[in-house]
C-alpha cells in the first residue's frame, strides 16, 4: 500500500472479484476469523468481505482500507455487520491508534505493501502481548509455479492487481519479526494444475509473545 491510494481500475476489478470468490476461499476466511475476541484491527479490508464472518465475541473491528472507492463499499458492509465496524482510509503505514489491539487480521494484503518487514513490525507493535495476527495470504510457491510468480511480479501483475506481489515469503517475514506461528498450513483454492500465480494460500496464527 502507498499513501493517497487512488486506483479506480483495481477498485473495479477487486469489487467484481470479491463478489465472486470461490467457496474454498470463503471457507478459509471464516476459519481465519473463528474464535477471535475483543478489539480487532483489520488491514486492507477491501470491500469488507470479512465483516460478515466476525464472531459476536469481537467487540469492535477497526478496518484500514486506503483505496477510497473500496473504503466506501467497506463502510456499507460494516453497516450490515453483526459487530461494530469502523473504516479508516489511512494506509497501514499511516494508521495510529493509542490503544493496543487483541488481534490483527491480514487477508490477501501483505502481498501488496511496499515493505512487508516494516509493516509486519508495525502490526506487531499494535498488538497486546499474547495477541494474535491471523493471516490468510497467497505466498511464494515452488518449482514451475515459483517461476510463474516471479515472472508475474516482474511484469504486469502488480500494476493490474493493486501492487500485489505473488512470490513473497510471508511466514518467514512474520517469524523474523518475532511472531510465533501456530497452525500454519497451505491450502489450494484452485486446482494445482491451474496456471495462476495465486492458487495456493497460507493460513495460520502468528502470536506476539507475552
Amino acid at each position: 500500500m502507498t499513501d493517497n491510494v487512488d486506483n479506480p481500475f483495481f477498485a473495479r476489478l477487486w469489487t467484481a472479484m470479491s463478489s465472486r470468490e470461490p467457496e474454498s476461499l470463503t471457507r478459509l476466511r471464516r476459519e481465519n476469523l473463528a474464535g477471535l475476541t475483543g478489539r480487532v484491527l483489520e488491514v486492507g479490508a477491501g470491500t469488507g468481505t470479512n465483516f460478515e464472518f466476525y464472531p459476536d465475541t469481537v467487540t469492535e473491528v477497526v478496518a484500514v482500507e486506503p483505496e477510497r472507492r473500496l473504503a466506501a463499499l467497506a463502510r456499507q458492509a460494516g453497516a450490515r455487520a453483526a459487530v461494530p465496524v469502523t473504516v479508516s482510509t489511512d494506509t497501514v503505514e499511516q494508521f495510529a491508534d493509542a490503544e493496543p489491539f487483541d488481534a490483527v487480521v491480514c487477508s490477501l494484503v501483505l502481498c501488496s505493501v511496499d515493505d512487508p518487514e516494516v509493516v509486519v513490525a508495525q502490526l506487531r507493535s499494535r498488538l497486546k502481548p499474547g495477541g494474535q495476527l491471523r493471516y490468510l495470504e497467497h505466498v511464494a510457491g515452488s518449482g514451475a509455479r515459483a517461476g510463474l510468480q516471479r515472472f508475474a511480479d516482474a511484469t504486469v501483475w502488480p500494476r493490474l492487481l493493486g501492487n500485489c506481489h505473488t512470490h513473497r515469503h510471508t511466514e518467514d517475514t512474520l517469524t523474523a519479526a518475532g511472531f510465533r506461528l501456530t497452525g500454519a498450513r497451505r491450502e489450494w483454492t484452485f486446482p494445482a494444475w491451474v496456471p495462476l500465480p495465486v492458487a495456493e494460500f497460507a493460513i495460520g496464527v502468528a502470536v506476539r509473545p507475552s
